[in-house]
């Protein structure tokens, strides 16, 4: 059987296209969150003067990331091939504006749109792929949404599009949550309806 063929595909950023080094153990614990619970969504639970704090915490770190970013194998490849065949490509990440400008400035981020967690709600919330999907004139259910964590496939499901996960050795158990599944993400090219 042939592989279901998208109009768009859609990514998350850092541990997709991107690798930060992020170190969310070592952020977590400077900042004493607890586990199992988002970072921004735990941020929304602090009383002003201490999630103000976190904030700045959170900023350096992701600030520093932004500076060591680079490509995870085979995301610079794919995204030019997918604009030389005219594939509508955007990127909605829960990182700040001001990382994203940094990684966009250190990489070069050759997409149509990107979307970060101060222009909508963060994902697993819908909006931003909705909003990405009205921006750029798509039909949701002819995307595909392609991240590393549980969020960005429930993102996904939530904005009626597909839900690819990019394995990456630690993110197996949300495998069954997926619709698509790569090891590389050069095989999402035999993915695309230009392919």
């Amino acid at each position: 059987m042939p592989p279901r063929r998208f109009q768009a595909l859609l990514f998350d950023l850092d541990g997709t296209l991107v690798d930060t080094r992020l170190d969310f153990a070592a952020l977590r614990g400077e900042l004493g969150f607890p586990e199992g619970i988002g970072l921004l969504e735990h941020l929304e639970t602090l009383p002003p003067e201490q999630a103000s704090h976190a904030r700045r915490v959170i900023h350096r770190h992701e600030m520093a990331g932004a500076e060591a970013a680079t490509w995870i194998d085979g995301a610079e490849a794919l995204l030019a091939a997918l604009r030389r065949h005219g594939v509508p490509t955007a990127i909605l990440t829960r990182n700040s504006r001001a990382a994203v400008a940094r990684t966009d400035q250190v990489l070069g981020l050759p997409v149509d749109l990107i979307l970060t967690r101060e222009d909508c709600a963060p994902k697993p919330h819908p909006e931003g792929l909705l909003r990405i999907a009205d921006r750029l004139r798509l039909v949701p259910a002819e995307c595909l949404y392609v991240g590393d964590f549980v969020y960005d496939l429930q993102a996904a499901r939530n904005a009626g599009m597909a839900a690819g996960l990019l394995l990456n050795g630690g993110n197996g158990q949300f495998a069954d949550q997926a619709d698509l599944v790569v090891g590389h993400l050069v095989e999402l090219l035999d993915h695309t309806a230009y392919s």
